[in-house]
């Protein structure tokens, strides 16, 4: 069945949204994203247009410059690279070029990185793509939270941001605090959260990864290591002041991203804390742990050994500690 994208436009408040779709509206979206909205909203907000990532992203780039806020959705992010001249020459540099006269409110946001079984076109990490480029901010949440409160900030940003979601982490459930369900909470862009307190590493990571951290460091405290995991949630702009106090409480770091090692996130963060304050607490070299240097394979055994694993980061933790 032909794929097909939504298109939502206008409303009271100013807001208009592109959403991407597999089928046709009578149909269930693809990943269920924008299940319901077209019968909520109706046609003069949910439009589908034609299989042309170049165009839809065009469109999406003028609503923001005319006065509405788009959130434009690839269906992978993957599929953005038909579009990046909008993304980056249209989008990014529009504010900064205008001198601040014109302002490009938008949101990009879909899957990215790897997902199950897609093989090498449909299986990068576009964090370190889009976070190397000023005029941007991209965020990377992990669960619910993170999703809803970053979501939220992006749409009233005044600066494009794009939102790089997990594909596998749809129908993974969360706990939601009392907090997190209300209808003003947000998710500052440019703040990470620490999501566990810990007091000899610092596991540092985004999306997915920060799940295999949390059960990395589980499994780290029955042998007596004790990991603080940061999850980003901002690749760009990135909450270096964070990393660094936790650096200066651990004096250990580990990175650990889903994406390709050169010029990676992980990174820019060694960077980073080479160039900072916190160089001077590090009793050991940081460590990273990323995908493998290769084009995704299709073999799930490929695919397996190719994406970053626990076990791979409590090898990179006890290497760290020299315990290994």
């Amino acid at each position: 069945m032909a794929a097909l994208r939504r298109l939502f436009c206008g409303g009271k408040n100013g807001v208009s949204v592109f959403l991407q779709r597999e089928f046709h509206r009578t149909s269930p979206a693809a990943l269920q994203i924008s299940r319901g909205l077209w019968k909520k909203y109706g046609d003069k907000r949910v439009m589908d247009t034609p299989i042309s990532e170049m165009g839809f992203a065009g469109i999406a780039v003028g609503a923001a410059m005319a006065g509405l806020r788009p959130i434009c959705e690839f269906m992978t992010f993957n599929f953005s690279m038909q579009a990046i001249d909008q993304v980056i020459n249209s989008a990014a540099k529009t504010y900064y070029m205008s001198a601040g006269r014109v302002p490009v409110p938008i949101v990009f946001r879909g899957p990215n990185g790897a997902s199950a079984g897609v093989a090498a076109q449909h299986s990068q990490c576009f964090a370190a793509w889009y976070g190397h480029c000023p005029g941007l901010k991209v965020v990377s949440p992990w669960n619910a939270e993170d999703a809803k409160g970053l979501l939220k900030a992006a749409v009233r940003d005044n600066n494009p941001v794009v939102m790089l979601e997990n594909e596998l982490m749809y129908g993974v459930p969360f706990e939601l605090s009392e907090e997190a369900q209300s209808k003003d909470f947000v998710v500052p862009i440019g703040k990470a959260k620490i999501e566990r307190q810990g007091s000899q590493i610092t596991l540092v990571s985004h999306s997915r990864s920060v799940g295999h951290c949390l059960e990395a460091a589980n499994v780290l405290a029955k042998e007596g290591i004790d990991c603080e995991v940061v999850n980003l949630r901002t690749i760009r702009p990135m909450d270096t002041e964070t990393i660094e106090a936790s650096v200066v409480k651990t004096n250990h770091l580990v990175t650990v991203e889903g994406g390709w090692p050169q010029f990676g996130v992980g990174a820019e963060i060694c960077a980073k804390i080479m160039e900072g304050p916190a160089f001077n607490y590090l009793d050991s070299p940081v460590f990273r742990v990323t995908g493998a240097d290769v084009p995704m394979p299709y073999a799930k055994i490929l695919e397996d050994n190719c994406i970053p694993q626990v076990k791979d980061i409590i090898f990179a933790v006890k290497k760290t500690l020299n315990i290994v």
